[in-house]
């Protein structure tokens, strides 16, 4: 490996832990400040009919009563042991419910983000070589119009016209009801509107993003004398404009990933998808401190790796380039 690659790695390391550990304590400060009592949603309804003796040793066993700072060391203690505790909403190991839902959403997201690349790359790149035409108008109204629908209504109305009035795909869900088991087939088919609506409100920063950039690419120097020395419109247009854009598109990608992940947990939701976005929910609204922490955390590393990924396929796309890590 490049030794400028190795210093970068090494630095941006160097940088995610603090990062790391200030989410971690903003999230542990967020949880300690709320009203919610610990011992009594993990009560549930029983906590009616609970004796204070009871909830005080729920408490104890739990060292809620201790002090913050001694709470905090015992959670980090607890989770570089690869402990991520219990789940106060889901009843059961914060690992294992992770473990459970993670590979969904990132099934979810992994494949929207395929389609949006191909999607902008491809729609972008025809409309900016049609500038000011019926594509190009089209292509820039489509994506304003999208920017100005919040991702849950796009997929309500996505629900109303393709599932209930049409009957095309299914409402919600990951397979069918009267299903016993897991078919890719059966799945794949209950993923469309997901990932249809995921992509569709994603893409118009990639979209226009494409257009601009190779616009701008058409009228460069080395583009006009491609085209000068008689190359096909199509090479002139794939094989020089888009490869020079390509480079600041893939700082889109990697600056771009946690909205697409905040996209998918209302998506997720809406469509009753068995993910992380829709256990954040829950996790949320059940003020399940240790699961929205293990989530974020690892929401959080997910993106610091991106950037790091993207860093590292820029300067593999241009030799030239140098990160200042």
């Amino acid at each position: 490996m490049d030794p400028q690659m190795i210093k970068v790695i090494g630095r941006r390391l160097a940088f995610a832990l603090p990062v790391l550990l200030a989410t971690s304590i903003g999230m542990f400060l967020l949880g300690a400040a709320s009203p919610m009592d610990p011992a009594k949603q993990y009560a549930g309804a029983a906590v009616f009919t609970m004796s204070e003796e009871n909830l005080a040793q729920i408490r104890a066993n739990w060292g809620v009563d201790d002090p913050l700072y001694v709470q905090y060391l015992r959670w980090l203690g607890n989770l570089l042991h690869g402990d991520l505790g219990w789940s106060t909403s889901r009843h059961e190991m914060v690992g294992d419910v992770i473990a459970a839902r993670a590979g969904w959403t990132l099934l979810l997201i992994g494949i929207t983000l395929g389609v949006v690349l191909i999607g902008s790359l491809v729609l972008g790149t025809l409309a900016a070589y049609r500038r000011g035409g019926l594509l190009d108008r089209g292509v820039r109204v489509a994506a304003y119009a999208v920017q100005s629908m919040p991702s849950f209504w796009l997929a309500l109305a996505a629900i109303a016209v393709f599932a209930i009035g049409l009957g095309w795909f299914p409402a919600g869900g990951l397979t069918d009801v009267r299903s016993t088991g897991v078919d890719v087939a059966d799945v794949a088919h209950h993923l469309v509107l997901p990932v249809a609506v995921l992509a569709i409100s994603q893409a118009p920063w990639f979209l226009l993003f494409v257009r601009d950039s190779v616009a701008e690419s058409l009228r460069e120097d080395h583009v006009l004398a491609a085209r000068a020395r008689g190359l096909a419109g199509r090479t002139v247009l794939f094989g020089h404009a888009l490869r020079t854009a390509l480079l600041p598109f893939l700082t889109l990608v990697g600056t771009h990933l946690p909205e697409l992940v905040g996209g998918s947990v209302l998506v997720e939701t809406v469509f009753s998808l068995p993910g992380l976005g829709a256990v954040s929910v829950h996790a949320a609204l059940g003020s399940d401190f240790p699961l929205l922490a293990a989530i974020t955390l690892i929401t959080t590393a997910v993106v610091l790796a991106a950037n790091l990924l993207t860093d590292l396929a820029y300067t593999a796309a241009d030799p030239r380039v140098r990160i200042d890590g």
